[in-house]
C-alpha cells in the first residue's frame, strides 16, 4: 500500500536487511509534495491509558520481520518492517479499526482517528543523526518519546543509559502492535542472558496512548509528579490546531533544566503546519526559547530544533 501524507519517505520493501547511515540519504530524498484532501481539525479527545507489556512477551515478536538501522556509533535499532506490517493488518488486533481505515482511505492521516504512528518518518532519522553527532548519552535521565510511533527515539535513549523512558502515541493500536514489540525486540538483543520478562531495560519503559490533553491529565496525577529531563518528538507540528495542547504538554512535563528535541519539516502541504508557524506560536507564548540545531538545505527543508525554558537558559 502506498499512502500520502506529504512526508517524502519512499515506500519500503520487505527486505529485512539492515540499513546503515549511508542508506538514510536514500530514505530522505525529497519528492513532490502531494496535498492531503482531509479536513484538518482539532482531534477528538481520546482517553489516555497505560499499556502493560504482554505476560507472554515473546508472543509479541514471534515471526516478526524486522529492519535494522545503524547510524555511526549509535547502537543498532530494530523495528518491525513496515510493508509486512501493512500486509498483515487484517490479522492483527485493532479495536480502533485504524489499520482497515487507513487501507480503505489510502491515507497516512485521518485527523482525530489516526495520527500517522505506523510509519517511521524521515525527520526521525534526522534527529537520530543529530544525537549521534552531538554525543547525547541520556545517562540516568527521564525521557519521554512524545508521539512515539515506532518508538525509535525512545529506544535509542533506553539503549544509551536512560533511567526511564516513557512512550506516548495517540493510538492504542500503534502502542500495542508496534511500539511495544519494537521495544521488546531491542531489549531482547541487549539482554540475551536473562528471561525476557525479567529484562531490566524493559522494566524502565512505560507505554501510554491517548491525545495529549488526556495523557497530560493522566500522568499529572502521579506521585511524585512526573517531569522529564529530555522530551523527544518528531513530525508532531503538522497541524496548527494541535499547537496549544502540544505546548501545554511540553510546558507541564519538562523538568526545569530539561531539553526538548523537535524534528520537523519547514511546511506540511495540505495540512497547514510547519516550523515557522510553530516558532511564532512559541514566541508568542513566551515560555520556551527555541534554537536551531540543524537545518537541511535541499528540497522541502527539514530541521531539528531545541526548546528550553527561558528562565533556565537565562539563569
Amino acid at each position: 500500500m502506498s499512502f500520502c501524507f506529504n512526508f517524502d519517505v519512499p515506500e519500503q520493501t520487505t527486505n529485512p536487511d539492515g540499513v546503515d547511515g549511508n542508506d538514510l540519504h536514500n530514505r530522505k530524498k525529497v519528492n513532490a509534495a502531494k496535498p492531503v484532501s482531509k479536513n484538518i481539525r482539532q482531534p477528538m479527545l481520546k482517553p489516555a491509558k497505560e499499556h502493560l507489556p504482554l505476560s507472554d512477551l515473546q508472543l509479541a515478536i514471534s515471526d516478526a520481520v524486522t529492519e535494522t538501522v545503524t547510524i555511526g556509533i549509535l547502537p543498532p535499532l530494530h523495528f518491525l518492517n513496515e510493508t509486512v506490517f501493512e500486509k498483515t493488518a487484517s490479522e492483527r488486533e485493532d479495536n480502533e479499526k485504524i489499520l482497515s481505515r487507513t487501507a480503505e482511505q489510502r491515507s497516512d492521516l485521518i485527523s482525530g482517528v489516526y495520527e500517522g504512528g505506523l510509519k517511521v518518518w524521515e525527520c526521525t532519522y534526522d534527529l537520530l543523526e543529530l544525537i549521534e553527532k552531538d554525543g547525547e548519552t541520556f545517562e540516568g535521565k527521564a525521557v519521554l518519546d512524545l508521539g512515539s510511533g515506532a518508538g525509535l527515539l525512545g529506544i535509542l535513549a533506553l539503549k544509551r543509559g536512560a533511567g526511564q523512558v516513557h512512550f506516548q502515541d495517540y493510538n492504542s493500536t500503534v502502542i500495542e502492535q508496534l511500539t511495544m514489540p519494537n521495544a521488546i525486540l531491542n531489549c531482547q538483543e541487549d539482554d540475551e542472558e536473562k528471561e525476557l520478562s525479567q529484562q531490566p531495560l524493559l522494566a524502565k519503559c512505560r507505554f501510554f496512548s491517548g491525545d495529549w490533553s488526556t495523557f497530560l491529565a493522566f500522568v499529572k496525577k502521579e506521585e511524585p509528579e512526573l517531569k522529564y529531563d529530555i522530551i523527544l518528538t518528531s513530525e508532531t507540528i503538522y497541524n496548527t490546531a494541535y499547537y496549544p495542547v502540544l505546548h501545554e504538554t511540553l510546558h507541564k512535563l519538562l523538568a526545569p533544566d530539561g531539553l526538548i528535541y523537535l524534528a520537523t519539516k519547514s511546511h506540511y502541504f495540505g495540512v497547514g503546519g510547519g516550523l515557522h508557524l510553530f516558532e511564532t506560536f512559541v514566541e508568542q507564548r513566551g515560555v520556551f526559547s527555541l534554537n536551531h540545531l540543524w537545518d537541511g538545505e535541499q528540497g522541502l527543508q527539514r530541521h531539528v530544533v531545541a526548546l528550553r525554558f527561558k528562565m533556565a537558559k537565562d539563569s
